[in-house]
């Protein structure tokens, strides 16, 4: 019998991560703010767990300007995208045998 846990993806082991991502397989675009907003982080734990994704190649980072001010958005990749999916579908089937 297999693993039921081997198609987990260990880099969405973090709820923070598996936060990010699921908000960034809803939305296009999503600033480093209102994702520090929405899941109740501060910088540095927000900018450690979105290194990682960026590392894995999971998101984008676009650095900008509004005005003056400096503006960095996220975005998800189509492997960050096809990652998750796999992800999800391997907690579904782990679920769906218990």
């Amino acid at each position: 019998m297999k693993n039921p846990i081997a198609d987990l993806n260990k880099i969405f082991d973090s709820r923070i991560r598996l936060g990010v991502m699921s908000m960034l397989i809803v939305n296009h675009e999503i600033s480093f703010n209102d994702l520090k907003q929405m899941l109740e982080l501060t910088d540095g734990n927000l900018a450690s767990h979105l290194n990682t994704l960026e590392q894995a190649q999971f998101i984008a980072v676009h650095k900008g300007f509004i005005g003056r001010k400096t503006s960095t958005t996220y975005s998800i990749t189509d492997l960050g995208k096809q990652a998750f999916k796999a992800h999800l579908d391997a907690l579904e089937k782990m679920i769906n045998k218990l």
